[in-house]
């Protein structure tokens, strides 16, 4: 038996080890339905999380700042994912959040077009539509590196070789789609309703100068039950 305090006060007593998803559901099925993550303890995690022990927890929705981010998070990873399955040849690089949205670094023999980028609007819609489950795995350095070089992805196995030791390497997986990420993101794609790429630009790798020049770098944002004013998107 061990406690979950909640932010008001209260707390929820659990026999058994219990994920931030059936903590939210028990609080009651609205919350449930709402949950897009939890701080326990403080720390952001996916609403897969298992907790085990006494923690605080706070659920987290799109009502949230941290839910907001987290939705701009999983969008431009649903970015990525509709590129590869469009251009399967391009690589993709980094996909973070900035202050009026998202954006991801992609690597391609040319930049994209204003077609191409109704295009991938069109797939996000589509993948987002299949409501697929976003899930956290945790993997081995050497099988991480691997893998991406197995399917030509060399920018993140990179990226995985800098990761310092010690640190987890973990991969979210969508679909066929896994990208290098350390969360937290949406459950699932279906999550994410509205979205809107804005424009391409290119980009040096890692920004750096040195580096080589990324032509197709994609920015978007989205709105997401009036969170966002009409000009971001």
């Amino acid at each position: 038996m061990f406690s979950i305090s909640l932010p008001d006060g209260t707390q929820r007593q659990f026999e058994r080890p219990v994920s931030v998803a059936e903590i939210a559901s028990s609080i009651g099925p609205g919350l449930g339905r709402a949950a897009l993550a939890a701080k326990v303890d403080g720390r952001l995690v996916d609403t897969s999380h298992v907790v085990e022990r006494n923690a605080s927890v706070t659920i987290v929705t799109d009502k949230d700042p941290e839910g907001i981010e987290i939705i701009r998070h999983s969008t431009a990873h649903l970015l990525a994912y509709a590129v590869k399955e469009l251009f399967p040849d391009a690589q993709v690089t980094i996909g973070p959040v900035i202050e009026n949205g998202f954006y991801y670094d992609i690597s391609y023999k040319r930049a994209f077009t204003p077609e191409d980028l109704l295009a991938i609007e069109r797939k996000m819609t589509e993948l987002a539509a299949r409501d697929e489950p976003v899930r956290r795995e945790i993997w081995h350095r050497e099988d991480a590196t691997r893998f991406f070089e197995s399917i030509g992805e060399r920018y993140k196995a990179e990226i995985v070789a800098s990761i310092p030791p010690g640190e987890e390497i973990s991969l979210y997986r969508e679909g066929q789609f896994v990208d290098l990420c350390t969360g937290p993101h949406v459950p699932s794609t279906g999550r994410l309703k509205v979205f809107k790429l804005t424009k391409v630009a290119g980009a040096y790798w890692r920004g750096d100068s040195s580096n080589e020049m990324l032509p197709a770098q994609s920015f978007g944002d989205m709105v997401y039950q009036a969170c966002m004013s009409k000009k971001d998107s």
